[in-house]
């Protein structure tokens, strides 16, 4: 039974950090910390393309990189979260309150549990980096991140955000070599090269861009940008290529 136990927590860390792991090696492996390379920069200015940040090349690089670590690390630790947004959710000493967040009536708690073990993770993160780009706040217990389970709820999503951009960038060298599906990525894309690298620039930039409601360069901004990314896959150029490779959403499938 331990053996057992061990098994199903290695998967599950392996499914939920595997694919933050997958984009952290594809943004080192295919930009420049300093310098963008061709027209692949990975620079923003505030209200351009829907953004509210303005960061160079280099500083959004660092941004994005610190961003993923960070989301690893809530990862790796997402089932001692999990015990401590139960426990949090139970505290009689911490009554909710029902209240419109904007997204219809939800339950307000404060979740101090949560809380400590997150800056905790962020303090790993910050050391870890050695720089930090962007706010540090932790929405706990107000109308963006309610209580601690929707806390666990966004978090648990990361994998499932990720893993088809990872996955559909990874089927690129193949259906370039494809004869039903070459003319398409070498004709229409200029080859598998360039387009991973204007997938993933356009990701790296506007999945971090501070866009979508609530956004922002706070902790929990950073993941609502990324969904709001997601949301717009239907209308980028490339989302053909997603089709090619099997994507059918981003609800773990």
């Amino acid at each position: 039974l331990a053996v057992a136990s061990m098994a199903d927590y290695n998967a599950h860390v392996a499914f939920n950090r595997g694919p933050v792991d997958s984009m952290i090696s594809l943004l080192e492996e295919h930009f420049d910390p300093k310098a963008p390379h061709d027209r692949f920069s990975l620079e923003l200015s505030q209200g351009m393309g829907g953004s509210k940040l303005s960061h160079s090349h280099s500083t959004h690089f660092t941004f994005v990189l610190q961003s993923l670590h960070l989301w690893r690390e809530i990862a790796h630790d997402m089932f001692r979260l999990w015990i401590l947004a139960e426990q949090d959710l139970l505290d009689e000493a911490s009554p909710y309150r029902l209240m419109n967040t904007g997204q219809g009536m939800n339950r307000v708690q404060n979740a101090p549990q949560i809380a400590r073990a997150m800056h905790e993770i962020l303090s790993r993160v910050q050391r870890k980096m050695g720089s930090w780009v962007g706010l540090s706040v932790v929405h706990l217990g107000d109308r963006d991140v309610p209580n601690a389970l929707v806390f666990i709820d966004k978090y648990t999503q990361v994998a499932r955000l990720l893993d088809p951009i990872v996955r559909c960038v990874e089927a690129i060298p193949q259906l370039a070599a494809s004869p039903s599906t070459s003319s398409i990525i070498n004709g229409q894309f200029g080859g598998p090269e360039r387009l991973i690298k204007a997938i993933l620039c356009d990701f790296f930039k506007h999945g971090f861009d501070g866009s979508g409601s609530d956004g922002g360069s706070c902790i929990d901004g950073r993941l609502t940008s990324a969904w709001n990314w997601c949301s717009k896959l239907e209308k980028k150029p490339f989302y053909p290529v997603f089709l090619l490779a099997g994507f059918q959403g981003f609800d773990g499938d």
